[in-house]
């Protein structure tokens, strides 16, 4: 399911139009990356919960010329599944 295909779902089962729901999921993503940048948590009871984690700074290996490189610390947002979606997918 792409972005076009969800804001259709969603307009359908909210009974609105596609334009209220793209404000409506723009509204969210936004909300979420804001929280995100912040330093918070976004926790949907039910779904799942949104962090952000640092990953440390490593050793890599450049795929073209195998030469060694250093890949910097980064911060990068992780996704934890709530129980509810784990139980409806099994």
């Amino acid at each position: 399911m792409n972005k076009s295909e969800l804001i259709e779902h969603i307009a359908d089962h909210a009974e609105i139009t596609k334009a209220a729901a793209t404000r409506a999921l723009e509204s969210v993503v936004q909300a979420v990356t804001k929280t995100l940048k912040k330093g918070g948590t976004v926790s949907l009871v039910g779904f799942g919960s949104f962090a952000v984690t640092k990953r440390a700074a490593r050793a890599g290996r450049n795929p073209r010329t195998g030469a060694a490189i250093k890949i910097k610390a980064a911060k990068v947002p992780k996704f934890r599944p709530g129980k509810a979606l784990k139980d409806h997918l099994n």
